[in-house]
C-alpha cells in the first residue's frame, strides 16, 4: 500500500501540506494511521505541483528512496508555494521494481496520477499485467516509464479520456474493467489536472478535507482537526475550489 494526497486552494509552500503537520505525509510515510497493509511505505515518494504563471504542464520531483532520508526535498518544499499539487510515498508491490520511473506521481501533458493499492494477479505470463498492457493504445504503451500495475492504470485513464470520456468517468472505467479481470484489487487512484480531483475509494482509506481555502483528499488526515470526513468504500470523490462531492462508483 501506499498513502497519497491533492491539494487545491489558495497557494501555500508543499512543505506546510507535506512536510510540518503532526501527521504529513512525512509522518505516514514510517508512521500511517489508517494503512490497513503493511506500515512502511520506503519504496520512494514524489510530489508533483502546479505552476501556471511559469509553465503549462506540473513540475514533478520524485526520488526512489524514504521520503524521509531526502533532505533536499525538505529544504526545498518550504520554499515552492502552489495551489494544486499531488504527492505519494511509495510502499511497492512484490516484484515490482524501486526505482524513479515506478515512483508516483506519474505524469503526462497537464495530467498528475497516483494509486494507492495494487492490482491483483500482476506479475507473470499469465498474470493481469499482460491483459491490461494490451488495453493500451500504441500512445500510452510509448509514454509508459516503468514496470507498474500504476502507470498502466494511468495510461488506461489517459486513453478513455482521449476517447471522450470525461475523467470521472474514464476513472469509473478503468475500475469496473479492473475489478472484472482482478476482483480482489486495491484501487485508490487520484487523479488531478490543476483544476479538479477525481478519486476513488476502493480497498483503501480515503479522506477529504474542504474549508473556505482549500480542498484537500488524502488516504488519511494529516492533522486532528474536526472537518475531516471519511470517504466510504465504493465511492467516486471529484473536488475543485468550489465544490466536493462523494459518491458511489456506479
Amino acid at each position: 500500500m501506499c498513502r497519497h494526497l491533492a491539494y487545491l486552494g489558495e497557494p501555500v509552500t508543499l512543505a506546510s501540506v507535506l512536510i510540518e503537520p503532526p501527521h504529513s505525509l512525512l509522518v505516514q510515510s514510517h508512521a500511517p494511521r489508517h494503512q490497513a497493509l503493511g506500515r512502511i511505505n520506503a519504496d520512494g515518494f514524489g510530489a508533483g505541483w502546479y505552476a501556471p504563471d511559469v509553465r503549462a504542464t506540473p513540475a514533478r520531483y520524485r526520488k526512489p528512496d524514504p521520503m524521509w532520508t531526502d533532505q533536499t526535498f525538505a529544504n526545498i518544499a518550504g520554499a515552492i508555494r502552489s495551489g494544486a499539487f499531488l504527492a505519494a510515498a511509495r510502499n511497492a508491490s512484490p516484484g515490482l521494481p524501486i526505482n524513479e520511473a515506478c515512483t508516483a506521481p506519474y505524469t503526462r501533458d497537464h495530467w498528475l496520477f497516483s494509486h494507492n493499492g495494487y492490482v491483483a494477479h500482476w506479475n507473470g505470463p499469465d498474470g493481469t499485467g499482460v491483459a491490461l498492457r494490451r488495453r493500451l493504445s500504441d500512445a500510452s504503451l510509448a509514454a509508459t516509464e516503468g514496470a507498474t500495475d500504476s502507470e498502466v492504470l494511468f495510461g488506461l485513464v489517459l486513453d478513455a479520456i482521449a476517447a471522450g470520456d470525461a475523467p470521472t468517468d474514464a476513472i469509473t472505467r478503468v475500475v469496473r474493467e479492473t475489478l472484472q479481470v482482478a476482483p480482489t484489487s486495491k484501487l485508490n487512484l487520484l487523479l488531478t489536472d490543476g483544476a479538479t480531483v477525481v478519486a476513488t475509494a476502493v480497498g483503501n482509506s480515503l479522506f477529504t478535507w474542504r474549508d473556505d481555502a482549500s480542498t484537500v483528499v488524502a488516504s488519511e488526515p494529516f492533522d486532528d482537526a474536526s472537518g475531516w470526513q471519511q470517504v466510504p468504500d465504493g465511492s467516486l470523490v471529484v473536488a475543485n475550489r468550489t465544490d466536493l462531492t462523494v459518491g458511489a462508483i456506479s
